[in-house]
């Protein structure tokens, strides 16, 4: 039987992908390393919709996740056909002073597993004849940001691997899309309700059901990207176009010098 497989459905961006797809009457598998809330969203799909939801506890994080995952579907049954890999950590802090356990928890999460998730459903989709691939970057993959050295090569990392594997099934029937938003309204960000209601009314920030509808959309019509808004539009086309050391004179500002000293 015929799935979409969320990595990360747990709550946040993950959750309103799976509840969209859900909406569409796509079974859907749920996946994380929150078993509770894992359960939780797949009986509400369940119930709320009509369609199958298999929660499903994974690490993905650990060096074999992506493999116990595929082997969990293929014990079931289950054909991927559509894979949204959107699991991740938002990660903040000076480089020397990062724990070296949280470089490779990140490196894992952002880079290897989404890498053998898309390596093992992809040859399943590429022998059928055809599915789906969403890929969540971030608007981070097109410039160095200080204190985000390790999220933003990661992004960049999705960013390019997204683009060689959409040209490799170019003629498999198997599309992959690539979305890269900006600032989004989920627990990752430690911000009061009312900065966070302010943010949305700018339009600096996004709520994960509005990035989510815009990427699935984007995948539904097989384009190669979504930046989903305009100030992550802007943002985006200002980092191309800028050198990296532009930053620098953001890094002298006495308000960003304290707030540095304190990572």
């Amino acid at each position: 039987m015929k799935y979409a497989l969320v990595t990360g459905a747990s709550s946040g961006i993950g959750e309103a992908y799976a509840r969209l797809l859900a909406e569409g009457g796509h079974n859907v598998v749920v996946a994380s390393n929150r078993d509770g809330d894992n359960r939780r969203v797949a009986e509400q799909l369940r119930r709320e919709y009509g369609v199958r939801a298999e929660p499903l506890y994974a690490d993905l994080a650990e060096a074999d996740a992506a493999e116990r995952i595929h082997a969990w579907c293929d014990e079931r049954q289950i054909e991927v056909d559509i894979l949204v890999s959107n699991a991740g950590i938002l990660h903040f802090g000076l480089l020397a002073r990062t724990d070296t356990a949280a470089i490779d928890r990140i490196v894992a999460l952002h880079c290897t597993t989404p890498a053998k998730l898309c390596r093992l459903f992809a040859a399943d989709m590429c022998r059928r004849g055809g599915g789906r691939i969403l890929i969540m970057s971030s608007i981070t993959a097109w410039t160095p940001y200080p204190t985000m050295s390790l999220y933003g090569a990661t992004k960049a990392f999705l960013r390019n691997f997204a683009t060689s594997l959409r040209l490799e099934l170019r003629d498999s029937g198997v599309g992959v899309t690539t979305v890269f938003p900006g600032a989004v309204d989920t627990p990752l960000y430690n911000l009061t309700e009312r900065h966070r209601r302010l943010l949305r009314r700018t339009g600096l920030m996004m709520s994960p059901q509005e990035v989510a509808r815009r990427g699935l959309r984007a995948m539904m019509r097989g384009r190669a990207r979504c930046i989903p808004g305009l100030a992550a539009k802007i943002e985006v086309l200002a980092c191309s176009l800028l050198p990296a050391c532009a930053i620098r004179p953001v890094m002298r500002l006495p308000a960003v010098r304290r707030l540095l000293e304190r990572l």
